[in-house]
């Protein structure tokens, strides 16, 4: 199995067929919504012995989906040589990616994502998983795919919503990883919702990720930098019972996180106020709905174990465990 972050980028998503020369048996698991994307790759591999479309939701996430695929490839005679390719968002190469850690005792699988939350974030590094009674990746193994691949074209079209999930992932690696990069990219928002001109972006963000992890695969130290705002991101995504998506999540969680930055002295009074307005400038909502009680009763069960990615400034995140005094008293 392969143990680096390969990062692989191209021009269009049929030119993952030179990554993929060697390859004798290869099945493409897609998100439906992205069939054509995966037609166009399949008619690019001689490769294929099957082409898998699963239904992608947060509700749908879970060990039984992670069974079904494995069952599919069974059906298909997939040998342990096989190769997984993940053709889609987030869900998909987390639910491709947990299939493949499990079946036959592990098979290689390779990451295409079509949105850019999953090309800035959750297709980079290995994490695979699924939810179970309804809280964030509960179920999962760390199992690091043969390369992630990252196309231009694949994000034409994005709606919206997916555009905003994405731009949280994105500033959120650059608030850990490079304060450059996030002033240029607040700089370059302004207010738009459109993919053209972040492209370039993304591959950074991509880039810092795969840093990170290199340094860090099993996340012991420094990888749980990343996780700036998701120990809220999931509580928010839970209690709203999947009506607010994970991207829209962490925008949100990180604005929190910089409150109690503040509050606990280590960050200058101001951080959140700007986060706020930078924020809001690229077009995204960070009113969290819900109050901080609520919040702490679902981060009960967040396996992060009450561990908080907090900010002394921009590009200096630190990680600690807060108490739910503080997380009060921080964010009223």
């Amino acid at each position: 199995m392969n143990n680096d972050v390969v990062i692989i980028r191209g021009e269009s998503v049929a030119e993952v067929a030179a990554a993929l020369a060697g390859e004798t048996e290869i099945f493409i698991v897609h998100d439906a919504n992205v069939a054509a994307t995966a037609a166009s790759v399949a008619a690019v591999l001689p490769a294929v012995k099957a082409v898998i479309g699963i239904e992608t939701s947060e509700e749908r996430k879970t060990m039984e989906t992670a069974v079904e695929l494995c069952e599919r490839l069974l059906e298909a005679d997939a040998s342990r040589r096989a190769l997984v390719l993940a053709i889609g968002g987030g869900i998909t190469t987390d639910i491709a990616g947990f299939s493949a850690s499990m079946y036959k005792r592990g098979i290689r699988y390779a990451n295409i994502p079509t949105t850019l939350l999953a090309q800035v974030d959750a297709a980079i590094g290995g994490k695979t998983g699924v939810n179970l009674r309804g809280y964030k990746n509960m179920l999962g193994a760390f199992h690091m795919p043969e390369f992630t691949f990252l196309a231009p074209d694949a994000l034409d079209g994005l709606p919206a919503k997916e555009v905003r999930c994405g731009l949280a992932e994105m500033l959120k690696t650059f608030l850990i990883g490079d304060a450059d990069a996030y002033a240029a990219a607040i700089s370059l928002l302004s207010g738009t919702e459109k993919v053209s001109g972040l492209k370039d972006f993304a591959v950074r963000a991509a880039e810092i990720k795969a840093e990170i992890v290199r340094r860090d695969p099993l996340e012991h130290g420094e990888r749980a930098v990343l996780n700036l705002g998701h120990t809220f991101g999931h509580a928010i995504e839970h209690c709203s019972g999947g009506k607010i998506a994970h991207g829209e999540a962490v925008g949100k969680g990180i604005i929190l996180a910089a409150k109690i930055s503040e509050g606990l002295g280590l960050a200058e009074k101001g951080l959140a106020a700007r986060l706020k307005a930078d924020f809001v400038s690229a077009g995204l909502d960070v009113e969290c709905p819900f109050g901080i009680k609520e919040l702490a009763a679902a981060m009960k069960k967040d396996k992060k174990d009450g561990k908080f990615v907090l900010l002394r400034g921009i590009g200096k995140p630190v990680v600690m465990e807060v108490s739910g005094d503080d997380l009060c008293k921080c964010t009223k």
